[in-house]
């Protein structure tokens, strides 16, 4: 696997499904998951157990919280909520049934707001040279971007199989 011994963190890790993947590729890495639901974190430590990797998981409301807690990071990852209540209607069942909306809605009136606050996170605690990736909505993706523009030096949007915009990446160098 890729040699990288930096540390990693997932907000919202959910079941820890993408951290869990991280430190299988990247072994040497330090992984941090960190998630508002005890639930959910109870499910990704069994994951990470069952798959033998160690992660740190850390419950933690990332709206509200104080960062000073955490150590710094080379990379930050994130599939944040980004759909806005309105686009409810839309989804198909099987995500909404299946998912708690806690880890998919956001107000309508202000559906950026994990980026947002991704952002400020990685102003106090992404090293120098570290990478953001987060997945976005694929209706925002020029108002996700021009945020990240606002904060970093090189932004890059990338497509899914599907041909949306789903992902976006951040670096400052």
């Amino acid at each position: 696997s890729p040699k990288f011994n930096g540390q990693i963190i997932d907000i919202g890790t959910g079941s820890g499904c993408i951290s869990i993947t991280l430190k299988k590729h990247l072994s040497q890495a330090e992984l941090y998951g960190l998630d508002f639901s005890e639930k959910a974190l109870e499910v990704a430590k069994n994951n990470a157990g069952f798959h033998q990797t160690k992660i740190q998981f850390v419950q933690a409301d990332f709206l509200n919280m104080d960062f000073l807690t955490l150590p710094t990071f080379d990379l930050i990852v994130s599939r944040p909520p980004y759909i806005a209540e309105k686009e409810k209607s839309e989804m198909n069942q099987i995500v909404t049934d299946f998912e708690p909306a806690s880890a998919l809605f956001v107000p309508d009136d202000n559906s950026l707001i994990f980026y947002e606050r991704i952002i400020e996170f990685a102003q106090q605690k992404l090293n120098p040279n570290g990478k953001i990736y987060v997945e976005i909505n694929q209706n925002l993706p020029k108002e996700t971007e021009e945020l990240f523009q606002n904060n970093f030096e090189s932004v890059t949007l990338k497509k899914d199989i599907s041909g949306n915009f789903r992902m976006l990446k951040a670096t400052n160098n």
